[in-house]
């Protein structure tokens, strides 16, 4: 197994509560990909919110290959949202993109 970092954008469709961004980073806390060597060095948050309600969702995903840690991100993404609250239209994601791979190899 390998664990990938996996970078998913979204965009909230309407204004999004701070309770619901609690509710969203606490849902990602268990794919946090600081827990990886990659996250600790960049220090890369689950979640990052920019001024123009778009956003990003990193997570940590072990997986055998790449297409397998592409759908698993996504489901994770997926279910994040929708702990918070949020659906795939007040939160449509794009597509999952490997940003690091953390392997011993």
């Amino acid at each position: 197994m390998t664990t990938y970092v996996i970078t998913v954008p979204g965009t909230f469709t309407a204004e999004v509560e701070e309770a619901t961004r609690a509710r969203l980073s606490q849902a990602l806390r268990p794919v946090d990909p600081h827990r990886t060597r990659m996250g600790s060095e960049q220090d890369l948050d689950p979640l990052t919110v920019n001024e123009d309600d778009t956003f990003t969702i990193r997570l940590a995903v072990e997986a055998d290959t790449v297409p397998h840690a592409e759908a698993d991100a996504r489901r994770l993404a997926d279910s994040a949202l929708l702990a918070a609250g949020l659906d795939d239209t007040s939160a449509p994601l794009g597509p999952a993109v490997i940003t690091g791979i953390d392997s011993d190899m």
